[in-house]
């Protein structure tokens, strides 16, 4: 515990006692019974309040002990909102010869990261073009109601349940890219917007739960690549990661599979793998409503799409559709979509470090675990823009539109500082999974 102060308020309230804490001290303050953490010099009490975040427990927790600043940037749109939510947590601040970043973190590298934030925000870079959405959206929904028309004017042969495969593959991939802009409320201005849409997109066009989404995401993105803290890395011992992790498993001789086989079994994974998103579909959403009723998803927008839990036997025009067949063409459609999910989400990744908490700063932290895909017009759409991995992992709430805007600046800010930014083709960038 650190010195006592005195504090007037500016309403004439009598002096408030301010406690004044160590980087020592703050830093043991990280268990699952007690957590602080700091935010802009400021100490908070998050232990109690931490099962009401909206954004879930374990992705505050993550930051227990730690400077949490510029997460808490990156993930709240409206930070004068949030700290009303905050202030009833505070206990103290830092003292007044305690550096504002923890753990020995380069000063300069942060105050200059934090200037060019600022200097996004007054670039305009984190409003979002309307329009750029609506026509989004708009392509989405075309597609959906496109293979509708086909099926009641064309009927279900080979020829067409091929090409309707190809359009709602695309939908559903195109959609799931949409959902995790709203997820990230890098749309609307106000959370509770973004909150409606995000649910409308990945509930009704896509049939899975916007919690489950945010439970596990935004974890993902507070600790990237990190063990015990992004559950993207979790691989249920299936494979070995990174650098250390074979090594751990080497001295605790710890083998639930040939691992020095992985190379090889991997390309059998690639054949489960893509069966990811019907088989999580059909799991999640029967859990999910029996956890939690009110949030289940409802089934998706257009009969076409048979991609929400089972659908029943209907008829369109001429075209009898059979509850069996209904369920067929939804397995094949998101198996090919699972290959598209699968491969872009984890070229920025998996390829880079991954490792235990290192508790580096926000830049050098996201920068080392995401790559970024060379921009063309075809990437970005085919990606949702995630070729612009690390500007999104920076600002999250950004919207995609404008990354390459702020790419040139983030450029800059690593080469000033010596920080890796690695840029590659897509063709290498699937390789190096592979690899």
């Amino acid at each position: 515990m650190g010195k006592g102060g005195e504090q007037g308020g500016d309403s004439g309230e009598p002096a408030a006692q301010i406690r004044f804490y160590t980087w020592e001290e703050i830093q043991k303050h990280n268990l699952r019974t007690d957590k602080w953490l700091v935010i802009e010099r400021k100490v908070y009490n998050v232990t109690k309040w931490a099962n009401r975040h909206p954004g879930g427990q374990r992705v505050i927790s993550h930051c227990a002990g730690e400077d949490a600043t510029d997460a808490f940037q990156a993930f709240h749109i409206n930070q004068t909102l949030v700290q009303k939510f905050l202030k009833p947590l505070l206990i103290g601040e830092l003292a007044p010869g305690e550096p504002s970043q923890d753990r020995d973190k380069n000063s300069q590298l942060v105050e200059d990261f934090r200037t060019l934030r600022k200097t996004a925000e007054d670039m305009n870079l984190f409003r979002a073009s309307p329009l750029f959405f609506s026509l989004y959206l708009g392509h989405i929904i075309a597609m959906e109601v496109l293979a509708w028309l086909m099926v009641s004017y064309f009927g279900t042969g080979w020829i067409t349940t091929l090409i309707l495969a190809c359009i709602l593959t695309t939908s559903q991939a195109q959609a799931g890219w949409l959902q995790h802009d709203f997820g990230h409320l890098s749309v609307f201005k106000k959370s509770s917007w973004n909150h409606i849409v995000h649910k409308f997109v990945i509930g009704h066009l896509k049939g899975a739960s916007a919690n489950w989404w945010n439970h596990r995401h935004f974890q993902h993105h507070a600790k990237p690549n990190i063990f015990k803290k992004d559950p993207d890395v979790n691989m249920l011992h299936i494979f070995v990661l990174g650098d250390t992790q074979p090594v751990e498993y080497g001295k605790k001789k710890l083998k639930y599979l040939p691992y020095n086989h992985q190379h090889e079994y991997f390309f059998l994974s690639e054949i489960l793998l893509p069966f990811l998103i019907p088989c999580s579909h059909t799991l999640l959403i029967s859990l999910w409503s029996w956890l939690d009723p009110p949030r289940v998803p409802h089934p998706t927008l257009f009969p076409a799409d048979f991609s929400a839990a089972p659908c029943k036997p209907h008829s369109l025009p001429h075209v009898p559709i059979s509850d069996r067949n209904c369920h067929d063409f939804s397995w094949f459609h998101r198996f090919l979509e699972s290959h598209w999910f699968v491969w872009v989400t984890q070229m920025n990744h998996i390829p880079m470090e991954i490792d235990s908490e290192k508790h580096r700063d926000w830049l050098s932290s996201q920068v080392a675990a995401t790559c970024n895909i060379e921009q063309s017009f075809f990437n970005d759409w085919f990606t949702g823009h995630l070729n612009f991995q690390i500007e999104h992992h920076l600002f999250p709430t950004m919207p995609r539109h404008n990354f390459w805007k702020v790419k040139p600046l983030v450029k800059s800010l690593c080469a000033k500082y010596g920080v890796q930014y690695e840029e590659k083709p897509l063709g290498k960038a699937f390789v190096d999974i592979v690899g």
